[in-house]
């Protein structure tokens, strides 16, 4: 779809898969002026605050290019835009593929480092879609990436296809980052991507690209994904019933709509297995003797298109062979005959969906289990960036505070530091020589090693002077952390005349 630069923004919405509500939204075009972008998102998004909707978790993402990935100007623009309109870095995700780092890798590296900082999301765009560099996902600090619609559009038709979808899916999830899908379209790329822990999808499968004014209305809606693509979900039991005789499909229903099951009814196999391709069921009771295909092969191709369903056979008319080879291969849970008996028929769908609702419950568990360590492989992985970041801190202090300690061991004024204790943390050069007769200095208590400094126990005030090897100093206390982080007392030395 293409737009106008200059037009105003349309958004995608960004649905998240654990409960079907909108995440975060894109702001299209894709590409123009990033800045110029924000701004206007930023009103927009003011506009939605404004009213009955409470956003304050809504993300937007933005494109970022090569020209402003690769500016050292634009970072600190973000930043100003973002407290101009008193709103969290954290609501903004900004969006870049790899062709763009890979111009100016130093230059990209600056500017998502200080991004990062600030508190911004970042996402890899377009992954899958060409060659990619895997260690860039280890070397910045992306929190999402995003699978191109290229791949998205295959996964529920093509293996290989299939296949990679989930490498770069578990890929990702293993290194702790999360995962976008872009361009889904149908509810089988839908599940496909559920089941495989996907986290946020972006399509029409929930929504077109709309305006300012129409995105509020939806936000204000609350409309969710459907229901049965979320990765948990509470399902109702659903039964299938195969049968050509529209008399016995009405006597089971009857018998069995007290259950409270959903039922849905097919007249042919052929039928059957066109519902199964659209709906999934948890249990099937079919007829053997059909026209066209029969129940015993009905129910080989059902297994085959939906292996987790229970399937029963409901029949007055017994093929022996075939049913039995269908029995043998599995495609057959139980083999009941008609006339039936109301009673036991009900007992026996109990238990198939007894038996159907204790294999949901592992896959249930097992997703939990996968969704709890793709949130711990996430957490360490912010965790991870957050501790390279305080080293590179501390490196950058470290680095500050030996330039600064070469500057005053240089400095022929006499400075000496002592940290909250009193104790003295620091002696130049100049202040080691006028003090060389006082012992050792680093270490010890100034108040003990060095009184002359402390009329009446405390710091000296401006105006204090005291003699030093037939020199008069005046001696000034300087307290620290006035304007920074830094904690104790620097104390100056200026030599004035002689003393007699």
């Amino acid at each position: 779809m293409e737009f106008d630069d200059q037009s105003p923004p349309r958004y995608q919405p960004l649905v998240d898969l654990r409960n079907g509500a909108v995440a975060c939204v894109e702001a299209l075009p894709a590409h123009g002026d990033t800045l110029a972008q924000l701004r206007r998102s930023c009103e927009d998004r003011q506009l939605w605050q404004g009213g009955v909707l409470n956003c304050c978790d809504l993300q937007v993402a933005l494109n970022l290019g090569p020209r402003q990935l690769h500016d050292p100007r634009f970072g600190p623009s973000v930043a100003a835009l973002l407290d101009a309109y008193a709103i969290a870095p954290a609501a903004l995700t900004l969006e870049l593929d790899e062709a763009s780092l890979m111009l100016d890798a130093a230059a990209s590296t600056s500017t998502l480092e200080f991004l990062k900082r600030l508190g911004v999301s970042l996402t890899l765009d377009q992954f899958g879609a060409g060659p990619a560099c895997l260690d860039n996902l280890r070397r910045y600090p992306f929190d999402y990436i995003k699978i191109d619609p290229a791949v998205i559009h295959g996964v529920a038709d093509n293996e290989a296809t299939a296949a990679l979808c989930h490498a770069l899916i578990a890929m990702a999830l293993h290194l702790g980052i999360r995962v976008a899908a872009d361009g889904v379209q149908t509810e089988a790329q839908g599940a496909f991507l559920r089941d495989n822990l996907c986290d946020l999808v972006q399509g029409d499968i929930y929504a077109a690209p709309q305006s300012a004014e129409q995105l509020g209305a939806l936000l204000r809606e609350d409309r969710r994904l459907a229901p049965h693509l979320l990765r948990v979900q509470k399902k109702r039991r659903k039964l299938l019933l195969v049968d050509d005789e529209a008399n016995i499909v009405s006597a089971l229903k009857r018998l069995l709509r007290p259950d409270g099951y959903d039922i849905h009814t097919a007249s042919s196999g052929e039928q059957g297995l066109e519902m199964l391709a659209q709906l999934p069921v948890d249990v099937i009771i079919s007829d053997q003797r059909m026209p066209g295909l029969n129940g015993a092969d009905f129910l080989r191709q059902a297994r085959i298109l939906r292996p987790d369903t229970i399937r029963i056979m409901l029949s007055g008319y017994t093929e022996l062979q075939s049913v039995t080879d269908a029995v043998n291969e599995g495609a057959i849970y139980k083999f009941l005959t008609k006339p039936w008996n109301d009673e036991q028929l009900r007992a026996h769908l109990a238990d198939a969906f007894h038996l159907k609702e204790i294999a949901d419950e592992n896959v249930r568990l097992n997703m939990e289990v996968r969704n709890a360590n793709h949130e711990l492989a996430s957490a360490n992985r912010r965790m991870e960036q957050l501790l390279h970041q305080m080293q590179r801190q501390i490196d950058r202090d470290e680095i500050s505070l030996n330039v600064t300690r070469e500057i005053l061991q240089q400095l022929p004024l006499p400075v000496i530091g002592m940290d909250d204790d009193g104790m003295i943390a620091f002696v130049n050069g100049a202040a080691g020589r006028i003090f060389q007769r006082s012992g050792a200095l680093l270490g010890n208590d100034a108040s003990a090693v060095l009184p002359q400094l402390f009329p009446d126990g405390a710091l000296p005030q401006e105006g204090h002077h005291i003699d030093i090897g037939g020199t008069r100093y005046a001696v000034t206390a300087y307290p620290m952390g006035l304007s920074s982080a830094s904690r104790g007392s620097l104390i100056t030395f200026s030599p004035g005349e002689a003393t007699p």
